[in-house]
């Protein structure tokens, strides 16, 4: 996604359904499943080693020839790259439904379409949304060959979920239309910036915006466990004019309807060679005042219709190709410190990251919980009017 697009939520307990993902009564149930070295079906494969190794799990897969997703946009994180590898790697046709759908328009895609053949075979969500599928059961537990590298914080025991690439909230900015650009939470107060403040999607469902929310209660006071004092900034920034409700994208970026947005570090980057290649100065800050970092995770639906290629795409975001092609989107992979140990990290990509100071801490399953009521029942009331 970009400096904009509402893709995925961080936390769980989105209210809107995007329309096309709510029909349940469309499409085919699958008809042929994949099977396991043993016989079994690929769906209840809880690593390569069920189909007899890699080989036998990229045969399985190439043999479905298909694999589903929704949420994914081709210029988030570096994802076009990815996808396109996948599929001149394996020969495996992805199909990406919605790409700026949201992390609960996923888990409701997984529950509307259950044994139907367009049911996403794979989601890429918010950590609050993995969290809360993997409570309603609907993921299949898996480890990827790396799953041992991932951080112990950064994955669930069952391996239901795993995070895999994330970053900071940064402040990105047009410098050609915008005279000083903000560096800071404090700095969006300013008059000067009337009208030109934008988030990528309500905080509800878009995991940037709501980690927005998250970093401006840093910045004021607030905490892991209080998020209060970020609804409250915005509903200042929203009564004194800055807060812009357009949803921030890179259409409405270079039509300079949004020059300055809160967003992803690894977006904001990423989008800074793309405008400025068009004529904007789009620069990124990392804010002063209020320092927050999260991944995204992986996970597989436990009634995927193509359960073999889910696992081999999975074993694909993971590997050290995979997880280079995220350093080369700005994004910081999960397996990075083992990777930067064993030699295979692309230490070009490492380097332009960008820079961030301090270890980055995350809010706990309990924390995310209560930041996600407070903003579902506050954000409205905050940016209303």
């Amino acid at each position: 996604m970009t400096v904009s697009l509402s893709r995925t939520a961080v936390t769980g307990g989105a209210l809107a359904v995007v329309a096309a993902l709510a029909l349940s009564a469309c499409g085919a149930a699958p008809t042929d499943s994949s099977t396991t070295a043993d016989g079994k079906n690929a769906a209840t494969a809880t690593s390569a080693a069920d189909f007899g190794g890699m080989a036998g799990l990229v045969k399985a897969a190439k043999k479905e020839g298909t694999l589903h997703a929704i949420a994914l946009p081709r210029d988030w994180a570096n994802y076009g790259a990815l996808i396109d590898g996948f599929q001149k790697k394996y020969g495996i046709k992805v199909q990406v439904e919605n790409p700026n759908a949201a992390s609960q328009d996923e888990l409701n895609a997984i529950t509307s379409r259950k044994g139907q053949n367009r049911a996403p075979d794979v989601v890429d969500v918010g950590s609050g949304f993995a969290l809360t599928g993997a409570r309603q059961g609907l993921f299949a537990p898996y480890k990827v060959a790396g799953f041992a590298d991932i951080p112990t914080t950064q994955k669930d025991a069952q391996a239901r979920w795993y995070n895999d690439y994330g970053g900071y909230v940064s402040i990105g900015c047009d410098a050609k239309r915008v005279k000083h650009c903000p560096t800071s939470f404090k700095d969006l107060l300013k008059p000067e910036y009337k009208g030109k403040v934008a988030l990528d999607g309500n905080p509800t469902q878009a995991g940037a915006a709501f980690a927005a929310v998250y970093a401006a209660a840093l910045a004021n006071g607030g905490s892991f466990d209080n998020i209060q004092p970020g609804i409250d900034f915005f509903a200042k920034l929203k009564k004194n004019g800055n807060y812009t409700p357009v949803e921030a994208h890179p259409a409405t970026i270079e039509k300079g309807e949004t020059p300055i947005t809160i967003d992803w570090d690894y977006l904001n980057a990423g989008y800074a060679d793309e405008f400025n290649s068009k004529g904007l100065d789009w620069t990124v800050a990392d804010p002063t005042d209020g320092k927050f970092s999260q991944y995204y995770s992986q996970a597989i639906n436990k009634d995927a219709p193509h359960p073999a290629a889910a696992r081999l795409w999975e074993e694909y975001l993971y590997s050290a190709e995979g997880q280079n092609l995220w350093l080369k989107g700005y994004a910081r992979p999960a397996r990075m410190a083992a990777m930067d140990k064993d030699g295979t990290i692309d230490k070009a990509a490492a380097a332009k990251l960008p820079k961030v100071t301090g270890t980055p801490t995350f809010p706990t399953e309990a924390q995310q919980d209560k930041a996600k009521k407070a903003v579902t029942q506050g954000w409205g009331k905050a940016v209303s009017g």
